[in-house]
């Protein structure tokens, strides 16, 4: 043993120096030899599932706005895990995913819970998948784990480790390495943008995750300011990037190619900044770009300009590229505007039973805290939520960024994780579909251990509206299994230790939220709500 030390010693004398010290997990047979002898300035986060754990440990990773650590039980805390796993991909969230291996000696003849293609099973969701080929190796591959998750675009990675390695000795301390997160855009290309935007008549910008991402906000919103040109988010966001109560914005476009392209229809010059060309869902044809139409698109991620149907793209740091085009670009638009101030928000439907969501979205917009951020999973009610609780922060509206359900109650605990290991105050709200809560129920549980400031507000339609919209979209009569009739969802969350409330009144709904303000810890507000078709083109 060169230094005396074992390669687990070694490896967390390697993690504190990185700042991972919060593990997120749920132990197992193979991770016990990683765990032992835990030490007390670390933090184990501990989730009933390794979806809802992985979920969390994205949720904290975005909220700190650092790399987190995720422990699974080998291949089949894996495979528990994938659906979360994309999401974090999906997400640009660097996360550094280990799991546990059977004992070197014994891989061979494949003992049970073997992960024989360990490096397999979680691509191509992840951006490197490795398993050290000698236990001494574990440090290092620690380091270049995070090197690789923090570098753009940022993503997940997995190591698969041994269970017999952690005592075996190490070569010496872990090298630690710091390396750049932001590649510059082109300098020369970045000016003809700049040109091309100057010369263009009745130019539209399309923001996306990535801006609010890489803490591009208010260079986003001076350069909207400085163009003059109406602003929409991408369609499917799963974070905001612009501020939804500015004159200049429009809005979310359309999921679908024909309804983008009637939105754009007109504008000479389409500028997407941080975001997909497009986020398209689901399939109605048209035009990808109308006639007359140019685009041009900025991203980090060498994938969505090589996926661009159409356009021109840059690839850089969306902040960096938003800070430079400010300084190149023609002031056409008016002086700096901020929004309004906010009117008295009325309740509409007040009287409506159950509660339309409409009801329900404009009593949440009454007693919302101003900083409260807001993680959804009501995908039916999306047009409501951007209505009604417009986001107007950087840092506060997070989603799925694939599209699964079950990511948006473990994310909003890993939210206010994050948000307390920062030391920022504020209570997440969380509004999340009946048929969604059901996915990742068990991080509930999470929540009440930690006595989180989280308001869980559940739709209760009994039904999964969003796909008996898509049924109508893709003329598909009598699908089965599209409701959800019985579901006791407050009691539910009483057994996961949680404070829960029914409620089929606007003043009830206004009531218990404000009450959930004051609580330590969390609360599940159950609102009886109509159901309503989203409307889809």
């Amino acid at each position: 043993m060169a230094n005396g030390k074992t390669v687990h010693q070694v490896t967390y004398d390697l993690l504190r120096r990185l700042g991972l010290t919060t593990v997120f997990g749920n132990p197992g047979s193979t991770e016990q030899t990683f765990l032992k002898d835990f030490p007390d300035d670390f933090t184990y986060v501990l989730g009933l599932q390794e979806a809802s754990v992985l979920a969390m440990a994205d949720g904290f990773a975005q909220s700190t706005g650092k790399p987190a650590l995720v422990n699974l039980h080998t291949s089949a805390g894996t495979g528990n895990a994938m659906g979360s796993l994309i999401a974090a991909y999906r997400g640009n969230t660097p996360l550094i995913v280990t799991a546990g291996q059977q004992t070197r000696e014994m891989v061979l003849c494949e003992p049970y819970l073997t992960n024989p293609d360990e490096t397999l099973l979680p691509k191509p969701w992840v951006k490197w998948a490795y398993e050290p080929k000698r236990a001494e190796d574990v440090p290092a591959a620690f380091m270049r784990a995070y090197t690789v998750a923090l570098q753009p675009p940022a993503g997940p990675v997995y190591l698969s480790i041994p269970l017999d390695d952690w005592e075996k000795p190490a070569l010496g301390p872990a090298v630690v390495r710091t390396v750049s997160h932001r590649v510059a855009p082109d300098a020369e290309r970045l000016r003809e943008f700049a040109d091309r935007i100057n010369r263009a008549q009745r130019p539209l910008l399309v923001f996306g995750p990535e801006v609010d991402r890489s803490g591009g906000w208010d260079a986003g919103v001076a350069f909207a300011e400085k163009v003059g040109a109406p602003v929409h988010g991408g369609p499917l966001p799963d974070r905001a990037s612009f501020p939804e109560n500015h004159p200049l914005y429009q809005g979310m476009l359309p999921l679908t190619i024909a309804g983008v392209a009637e939105v754009l229809r007109g504008h000479d010059l389409v500028v997407v900044i941080g975001a997909q060309v497009f986020r398209y869902y689901p399939y109605v044809a048209g035009e990808y770009l109308p006639e007359g139409s140019e685009l041009l698109q900025i991203t980090a991620d060498p994938a969505l300009a090589g996926a661009a149907p159409v356009g021109d793209s840059l690839i850089g740091d969306t902040r960096l590229a938003l800070e430079q085009l400010v300084g190149l670009i023609d002031n056409r638009g008016a002086a700096s505007a901020p929004a309004a101030s906010p009117a008295k928000i009325e309740i509409v439907d007040a009287d409506s039973s159950p509660l339309t969501p409409d009801a329900a979205w404009s009593t949440l917009a009454t007693v919302k805290p101003e900083d409260s951020p807001v993680v959804t999973e009501s995908t039916s009610t999306m047009a409501q939520q951007l209505h009604w609780l417009p986001t107007t922060r950087p840092g506060s509206f997070f989603a799925t960024a694939s599209g699964g359900i079950g990511w948006g109650v473990p994310g909003a605990v890993g939210v206010a994780l994050g948000d307390r290991a920062r030391g920022v105050k504020r209570t997440v709200i969380a509004t999340i579909g009946d048929g969604s809560f059901q996915y990742s129920i068990q991080a509930i549980y999470t929540a009440a251990q930690h006595r989180l400031p989280i308001v869980f507000v559940v739709m209760r339609n009994e039904e999964y509206s969003i796909l008996k919209a898509f049924a109508l979209l893709e003329k598909t009569p009598n699908v089965p299994g599209l409701d959800l009739p019985g579901l006791d969802i407050a009691s539910l969350a009483t057994g996961f230790g949680c404070r829960a409330v029914n409620v089929d009144t606007t003043e009830k709904l206004a009531s218990e939220f404000t009450t959930a303000l004051t609580v330590d810890g969390p609360t599940v507000i159950v609102v009886r709500t109509k159901a309503q078709l989203a409307h889809l083109g």
